[in-house]
């Protein structure tokens, strides 16, 4: 059995993790509050620009634009969206993970021939796949310190003016959607080009005459980029919603841990400190009748 000094450390040890996980927790509470709240304002703006789309997407099929035009993958860009900091259970890892699932299933071909770049926002997949010498571009790791549309869109335009320029034939991106606090659901998501709608695809729907106003080329120059940088956004928005949430369980969780671990050392400390008591009382009592016997 440890001796009391070694258990009192260790109490004292765990009483200041303790302190701190139940601070980061209230910290990623706060956080969590705002994040959400940016989120579920922008989903329903982000789901309707998507279903317009989809209903225009006949319409727009004899369009110029770059941005809808199919092209075999021969070259792929991944944006994987993770987080800059760590302590957040197993949210980045997934991430990860998936990123190396959709390569190794879905693009196996393209990354042979080092086809297959990456663009990581959040430090974490960043640091990542550049130790492991994957085609990482840029990096976007102080988004996070200003997260804005305009800002987010500044790394949309780049991926888009590198699709336009046949740098990239498809571009998917890997995300967590926000749930709820203890759920994410990892998400991969065509972004380039504009995936076609299933109900586009019915003859029905494909043959409808929509009367556009204003014109169709204006659609398209505004309309399509304007859904694309939307889409983007939501995916980062929906990712940081899911970290605040992410480490926030699992602050909670080691909480509750530290808190089973402190019953189990106060509990050792009182059957080392009785274990003491009992050996000095015996050394006493035994002491005593020796010198009686003497």
């Amino acid at each position: 059995m440890a001796n009391l000094k070694e258990v009192r450390n260790r109490i004292a040890s765990v009483t200041s993790t303790q302190q701190i996980t139940k601070a980061m927790k209230m910290v990623s509470a706060a956080k969590l509050k705002r994040a959400t709240n940016a989120i579920v304002q922008l989903r329903p703006y982000a789901n309707k620009l998507k279903d317009i789309l989809a209903n225009l997407s006949a319409s727009l099929e004899d369009s110029n634009s770059p941005f809808i035009q199919q092209r075999d993958p021969n070259k792929v860009l991944i944006v994987a969206v993770s987080s800059n900091r760590g302590l957040a259970g197993a949210f980045n890892m997934n991430v990860i993970k998936t990123v190396n699932l959709l390569i190794s299933e879905k693009y196996q071909e393209q990354y042979r021939k080092g086809n297959v770049h990456i663009v990581a926002i959040g430090k974490k997949t960043q640091d990542y796949y550049e130790k492991r010498k994957y085609n990482v571009i840029g990096n976007n790791n102080e988004l996070f310190t200003e997260l804005t549309f305009e800002n987010a869109s500044k790394i949309t335009e780049a991926i888009m003016a590198g699709f336009a320029n046949g740098d990239f034939d498809r571009v998917e991106v890997v995300y967590n959607q926000f749930k709820n606090a203890a759920v994410q659901i990892l998400m991969t998501e065509q972004l380039l080009p504009v995936p076609r709608s299933e109900r586009a695809a019915d003859a029905a729907v494909s043959k409808v005459d929509y009367i556009l106003e204003p014109s169709q080329d204006e659609i398209v120059q505004q309309l399509i980029p304007k859904s694309i940088k939307t889409q983007l956004y939501k995916a980062i928005l929906d990712s940081h919603a899911s970290e605040h949430g992410a480490r926030m369980t699992a602050m909670d969780k080691a909480t509750e841990n530290a808190g089973d671990l402190l019953k189990a050392l106060k509990l050792s400390y009182n059957q080392a400190r009785q274990a003491a008591i009992t050996t000095e009382l015996t050394e006493i009592v035994s002491g005593a009748a020796a010198l009686s016997n003497g």
